[in-house]
């Protein structure tokens, strides 16, 4: 045997695995920064409040500013109740972790689902929850397309029909930042002790039965650890809880 030559072998046989080792190493760092909140958005006055309440932000803060247009939206056959459907043929429910098997699994019974988000966080034991998009981006949030499942088999599902138009007034404005509006929340609205840990832009607007347009804006939607959610109107810049107004 040639022990020179086998060992040069395996001298670059532990260069190569060193190096793999470190781009696995450094590609571990860059996603764990990616995912980690970057306070450097925040003022220095919102950040002393956060230490002085006792307020942690896990949710990384969005950095996007687009413009957008308020809209208005109707309630079709089964008004704000919407209208309970049996599937012919239940879909096993794990494929709500890949949107585009769901979709492809439930296009004969449900062709319009590729226009709705999943929302991890409105669903619960027994039902997945999904929201329309506006402009096939920006959910819809509280106006819900519910998708119920029982032995891990999806059997049913509840949509509340709507149509959505531009509002009268059209005109697109730059949404308030995500920084702005949850330093507005800091100082001002959540309580000691509370951990954000979500941030999510879509449209909120008033919901209840009519055959009426109804109003929506461009919010920001951010979730506490408690479950509290507050919206942060992209526009006004009002604060909404719908934990505690209607």
């Amino acid at each position: 045997m040639d022990w020179g030559r086998a060992k040069n072998v395996l001298i670059y046989a532990f260069l190569l695995l060193n190096l793999v080792l470190g781009y696995q190493l450094w590609n571990d760092l860059q996603e764990q920064a990616d995912s980690s909140p970057d306070f450097s958005s925040l003022e220095t006055s919102i950040q002393n409040a956060m230490d002085a309440k006792g307020i942690r932000v896990l949710a990384k803060i969005p950095g996007e500013t687009p413009e957008l247009g308020k809209i208005s939206y109707r309630f079709l056959e089964g008004g704000q109740n919407g209208k309970m459907i049996q599937l012919d043929n239940p879909v096993d429910s794990k494929l709500i972790f890949s949107p585009k098997e769901l979709a492809a699994a439930l296009k004969q019974q449900l062709p319009n689902l590729t226009s709705y988000q999943y929302d991890e966080i409105a669903s619960g034991p027994g039902e997945f929850v999904l929201h329309p998009l506006v402009d096939g981006q920006w959910p819809l949030f509280k106006i819900d397309l519910k998708l119920y499942y029982s032995n891990q088999k999806i059997i049913s599902y509840l949509e509340q029909g709507i149509e959505i138009a531009d509002a009268e007034d059209g005109k697109r404005q730059r949404v308030l930042s995500a920084s702005k509006a949850l330093g507005n929340l800091i100082e001002n609205f959540l309580p000691e002790g509370s951990v954000v840990t979500q941030i999510d832009l879509g449209y909120y607007g008033e919901v209840f039965d009519s055959d009426a347009h109804l109003p929506a804006a461009p919010a920001w939607r951010f979730l506490l650890e408690s479950g509290k959610e507050y919206y942060v109107q992209g526009i006004s810049g009002d604060v909404i809880s719908p934990n505690t107004e209607k």
